[in-house]
């Protein structure tokens, strides 16, 4: 059980067929492992007798596609309210597009209620944009999301949940030209990478998009985390205090 790829069904399938000890799954037959049990503890078998069967990445590949979702608090029905979570969702799911150095070319924007509130009406939609160009900057994604959210927005339901995706990612550094036919939009690149510096110093959502709303604000959608996990390691005032 101590062995990566053997789980707790497969090890109790193993020691009930008289192996005990790792030595004993890599005297296996692999090709009777893998009509047996399958293709995954096969490979494992393979490793455990000096066999390389499973690269490992130097470095993560890219996202496909970039998310932020969140179910609310409580129920909202404003959309004042939406448009606060939506850009928040979008500032947080641009960073990660910047930390691996892509673009979007498409975003899309979601809100439902809840189907266990089988009290309320019920109400999903969603809506994808696809971008003109390519981009990382945060501010134009939140005013795509804020324009998509407004489309799909009814009024009278009580919504639990929202989220936005970044879709149809390339790489930065390749990018498809086009005529120079309108003024050239204004380059944000270093005001987003002095907006994630200081959200990385002084925590997420230091600076963020105005129409993201403010700490102060009473935030009707914030989730409630009454339950997490305090912050032991890494914030000083959560630090147990023990007197003798």
């Amino acid at each position: 059980g101590d062995v990566w790829g053997i789980g707790r069904r497969i090890g109790e399938q193993l020691r009930a067929a008289g192996l005990r000890t790792a030595l004993d799954v890599a005297r296996l037959d692999p090709a009777t492992v893998r009509r047996r049990w399958s293709v995954v503890l096969e490979r494992t078998v393979r490793e455990l007798q000096g066999q390389p069967c499973i690269q490992l990445e130097d470095a993560a590949a890219a996202k496909k596609e970039i998310a932020c979702t969140r179910s609310f608090g409580r129920t909202i029905q404003r959309l004042q309210d939406l448009q606060e979570a939506v850009t928040e969702f979008v500032g947080r799911a641009a960073e990660k597009l910047r930390r691996q150095e892509s673009l979007a070319g498409q975003l899309l924007v979601f809100i439902h209620t809840s189907p266990f509130r089988r009290q309320d009406r019920q109400y999903a939609r969603s809506i994808t944009v696809p971008l003109r160009r390519p981009t990382a900057d945060t501010l134009q994604l939140a005013d795509v999301a804020i324009t998509a959210l407004q489309a799909i927005y009814r009024p009278g339901y009580n919504y639990a949940k929202a989220g936005v995706m970044l879709l149809d990612l390339q790489d930065r550094a390749v990018e498809q030209g086009e005529l120079d036919l309108d003024e050239p939009g204004a380059d944000r690149g270093r005001l987003m990478a002095a907006v994630d510096a200081i959200n990385g110093r002084h925590g997420r959502g230091a600076v963020q998009a105005a129409s993201a709303g403010t700490a102060g604000d009473r935030r009707e959608w914030a989730m409630r985390q009454q339950r997490r996990t305090p912050h032991y390691t890494t914030d000083w005032r959560q630090l147990p205090i023990a007197r003798a």
